[in-house]
Formats: C-alpha cells, structure tokens, sequence
C-alpha cells in the first residue's frame, strides 16, 4: 500500500503536476490539502480519468481538502468538517473507508495560526483539539491521518531553531495539541518512525529561494494507528515535485506499508 499527503496549494493551478505524480509515482490513496476550489469546481472526471476516485471537502478560494482512491479500491462513508472547529466553511477536514485496503483515512489542512496570541492561533488550537477529539473516536480500527498539520513536532524539523522563537508552528501549545492528537487517536509519526534523527523538510516558502538554500519545515506528516506501523516499510519526501514548473510550495510525503 503506498499512501501520500500533499498540499497541492490549489488543485487546478497544480493539476499537470498531480497528474506526474499520479502517473509516475503510482500511489494507492493521495490526501490532498488547500485544493482551493468550488464544489462545482472540483475535478473529479479528470481525476477519475486518471484513475482515481476521490472525495472532497470545498469551500471555495481557501483552504479544501480531498481524498484520491485508485478506481477499485473503493471509498465509504465518507464524512466532512470536525465538532468544535470554529471555521467549517473553510473546508479543512475529509475521511473515508477504503474496503480495499481495509483502512480509514483522513485529509487535513490545519489552520495556520499567523501570530502567537492572535484570533487565529486560537482557532488553531482549538482545531487540533477537534482532532484529538475525532482521532479519539475512531481510534481502535486501521487509521492514517494525513496532511499539512502547520505544526513542526520538534526542534529537529525546522531549519533554524532560533529563527522561530516566539514564532507559530514550534510553540509548546502547538505541539503538545499535536501530542494529544497521536496519543488519543493511538497513532504514529510514520516519517520519524523510520528515521528517528533524520532532517528533512516538506515545505520551503517561494521567496528568498528558500528551496535552494534547504530553509524548510517538516510540516506535513502522516500518522498511523499503531496497528499499521510494524507494516511501515519506507517514508519520504518526493523533492522533485517541489522543483520544475508551477510547483507548490509542499513537497509530497509519500509511505509504503505491506498489504495486510
């Protein structure tokens, strides 16, 4: 089973790049976050034309986010939004059975949070509280949440450390939210998983050639039931759709789990 999360940061601007990558990477399921679409909008027939069934969660020109199934894997019971988000117009939560593989997943895209302080990082924290929560009700049963979670778990996946103090994304709120998030839902950080001490980063912003100079954060992560982690055989980053033409600003996570 090979599973990846990717902030596309905006599915139609981005739309030749996730067809590479369905095409040359060839995973079975794909979390997808800040789709950036209508309803009316979403591309489904093109995206089952390529081979993938999808659900999606759009809110329009902000945040959305989708979960694409290869055709024959299935996807039931799907469900959209969190109790206790404070913004479920902005579109930031999508999960599904897929009987073909056995397993539930879940798209997320959690609010950025902007300053320490604000509204915003308030509507943050209580957004992975959400997910505590909902990690805590379908803990038990094959689980992989997925996506850009705006959060670095440690010290060791930002660039600089320092340069983040008093900063979002490192804060002790954050990540001990986060923390909850793992513990209730019985999951696992599958990179860290793998590479206990590796540094790598999974977003570089578009200014100052951020890429080119490795100034990046390790944000976005997938998270398995710890039922699915001894399956865990690699995890990594596909730099390359972070190069080339129109890229997002996220690179893919992409991980690899025996079939059970």
């Amino acid at each position: 089973m090979r599973i990846a999360t990717w902030n596309v940061n905006s599915l139609r601007a981005r739309m030749p790049r996730v067809l590479e990558f369905l095409g040359t990477v060839a995973p079975d399921v794909v979390l997808l976050q800040e789709t950036k679409t209508t309803p009316e909008a979403y591309p489904g027939d093109e995206l089952l034309a390529a081979g993938y069934e999808s659900v999606h969660h759009s809110g329009g020109r902000w945040a959305g986010v989708a979960v694409l199934a290869r055709a024959g894997l299935g996807l039931e019971h799907a469900a959209t939004g969190l109790p206790g988000e404070v913004r479920p117009e902005e579109a930031r939560w999508v999960e599904a059975h897929i009987p073909g593989l056995g397993v539930r997943v879940a798209s997320a895209y959690v609010v950025n949070g902007r300053e320490v302080g604000s509204t915003t990082f308030d509507e943050k924290l209580r957004f992975l509280e959400a997910m505590g929560a909902r990690a805590a009700d379908i803990a038990g049963e094959p689980l992989i949440v997925g996506g850009d979670f705006n959060v670095a778990p440690e010290d060791v996946d930002v660039y600089d450390p320092a340069a983040f103090v008093g900063a979002t994304h490192v804060t002790e709120d954050e990540r001990g939210r986060l923390r909850d998030v793992l513990e209730r839902g019985g999951l696992v950080d599958a990179y860290r998983a793998l590479d206990p001490d590796g540094v790598h980063h999974t977003w570089w912003d578009y200014r100052g050639g951020s890429f080119h100079r490795g100034l990046g954060l390790r944000i976005d992560l997938l998270l398995v039931s710890r039922d699915l982690a001894p399956r865990l055989r690699a995890c990594g980053i596909a730099r390359e759709l972070r190069k080339g033409e129109k890229p997002s600003d996220h690179a893919p996570l992409v991980a690899d789990l025996d079939n059970g």
